[in-house]
């Protein structure tokens, strides 16, 4: 039986929406298509859409730690993980210790705390 629905898209709970939407419309590309106080998302372009909701009282995840759980994680890749690092980190992404995955990909952090990781790819 065909799915009655298809994959739309993520939002991120986060203490600035319009903050984290420019972050990740610099680092992806999409467009910011919506903002608000409380909410700002990002055109999907034909793919996956990302929305971004304030929370009050939000606390950002720990990472490696678990007293606030991750929550979740991107997945991107880049050709170059020296140049992609450089990139998002003038971006506001902050780099974590431990980094588990060697040479072959990076865990970082988004200004409001949440993980993702960058693959060589």
């Amino acid at each position: 039986m065909p799915a009655l629905t298809k994959y739309y898209g993520v939002t991120l709970d986060c203490s600035n929406p319009t903050e984290l939407a420019e972050f990740y419309s610099e680092l992806t590309g999409l467009k910011i298509s919506y903002k608000s106080d409380d909410f700002a998302g990002l055109d999907g372009d034909g793919g996956p859409a990302m929305g971004f909701q304030k929370v009050a009282d939000y606390q950002a995840p720990q990472w490696p730690g678990q007293s606030v759980p991750q929550q979740f994680h991107l997945d991107f890749s880049a050709e170059d993980l020296d140049a992609a690092e450089k990139w998002v980190r003038e971006l506001g992404a902050a780099k974590p210790e431990p980094q588990p995955g060697g040479e072959r990909w990076r865990v970082f952090l988004d200004p409001a705390g949440h993980p993702f990781c960058i693959s060589q790819g």
